[in-house]
């Protein structure tokens, strides 16, 4: 595949959801030489579903494979037994293989959604941890950095400050993240912003082997629906890859205005140049929520396709807009009539804890009357809704 040299390209490269290029003017002049560089990008398999969050620096990682460069994902199927202690305040509980393995099923089929999966040099860091001798590569590894550098990232002094503990495994982990770019011997590393520490860990650790400093791009953090944490399952502020379209248009539509422009930028493909415009007739009193309509159209369109987002758009506009019940519910039968049953059952909710907390907080209501009691019972025919987004007619 031909190399993209031109300036409008390399330009996107090194500023589009750009927070920070290390160092600039050497990875310009190496993007302007042809070469085909090798970038890398790594993910630890801590969950089971990514987020338009995670896409951040996959969208970087298909702007890279569009201009034509060899593209790695990195699945930390190893260190994400770890745990990467970037940001935390506490030691994060490790996870078992068993955990891990069923964490990434899916995690290539996902990314997909973002980056052309058949073009990339997909890897697991378990090829080099894992092998029978990898005790004496952590010995070789640790003999490379000393403590005191690895306690100068901001997440450990703190802890220190606070006298939290931090476990030897988490000082571990920046080594472990760097040596994967000398496995892999990475030319340019992708990550957000909160892993600086880490991808600066690959630049030391590939000098230390002899090889040339890989050049590192940090993208930035993706704020929730909240508008204030980072997007996280934690949180509940996400918008997943695999969400329904109706249910990612909806979730669009719900967050703050000050996201919208950052949102376009950095979740979507929209071009510089139109989001540029968005931002002018913003300022010149546009009204937001035309503009998350076109977000939410942009967003679906990525991940489904230009009837989902038409579908998507019109669902959320006669549901919530017009406050109108749509017709086409989808029909359950429970194996009992409490409503919790059918909440649970009909996946409407994960778990009797989270029905009985959605009723507690008045946000069930059937035939659209508000349930304040987790025994009432439904009856065939009735109309169950949780939110305004989730129905459910029963049999």
């Amino acid at each position: 595949m031909k190399v993209f040299t031109d300036e409008k390209t390399i330009d996107e490269l090194l500023t589009r959801g750009v927070s920070e290029v290390i160092e600039k003017e050497k990875l310009k002049e190496k993007l302007k030489s042809g070469k085909k560089l090798r970038i890398k990008f790594g993910i630890d398999p801590t969950g089971s579903q990514l987020h338009i969050g995670h896409a951040v620096p996959l969208q970087k990682l298909r702007q890279f494979q569009k201009a034509g460069h060899q593209v790695i994902l990195l699945i930390g199927d190893y260190t994400a037994t770890i745990g990467d202690p970037s940001g935390r305040n506490e030691t994060r509980p490790p996870l078992t293989q068993e955990q891990v393995k069923k964490n990434m099923e899916t995690y290539v089929e996902q990314a997909s959604k973002v980056i052309d999966i058949k073009n990339i040099e997909l890897r697991h860091n378990s090829e080099w941890y894992g092998k029978p001798d990898s005790a004496r590569l952590f010995m070789e590894l640790s003999s490379k950095i000393t403590v005191a550098r690895i306690l100068e990232r901001d997440d450990f002094q703190k802890r220190l400050a606070e006298g939290s503990d931090i476990a030897m495994q988490e000082i571990m982990y920046p080594l472990l993240q760097g040596y994967d770019s000398v496995a892999l011997e990475a030319d340019v590393e992708l990550g957000g912003t909160d892993q600086k520490f880490n991808l600066l860990m690959g630049r030391k650790l590939q000098k230390r082997y002899d090889q040339k400093e890989q050049d590192v791009i940090t993208v930035p953090i993706l704020e929730g629906l909240d508008g204030e944490k980072k997007m996280s399952k934690t949180y509940g502020n996400f918008i997943g890859l695999t969400d329904k379209s109706e249910e990612m248009f909806g979730k669009i539509m719900s967050i703050p205005d000050t996201l919208i422009l950052k949102y376009f930028e950095l979740a979507t493909d929209v071009s510089m140049e139109e989001i540029k415009k968005i931002e002018e007739e913003i300022q010149q009193g546009g009204n937001p929520r035309d503009y998350k309509m076109k977000l939410g159209q942009s967003l679906v369109k990525m991940y489904y396709n230009e009837e989902e987002a038409k579908k998507a758009q019109e669902y959320f506009i006669k549901t919530f807009a017009k406050k109108e019940i749509p017709t086409d519910i989808p029909e359950f039968k429970p194996s009992k009539n409490d409503i919790v049953t059918v909440l649970v059952e009909s996946k409407i909710c994960k778990s009797t804890s989270e029905a009985r907390q959605n009723i507690a907080q008045g946000g069930v209501k059937i035939n659209e009357q508000k349930v304040e009691d987790i025994k009432t019972e439904v009856k065939k025919g009735d109309i169950v809704q949780k939110g305004s987004r989730f129905f459910v007619k029963i049999l």
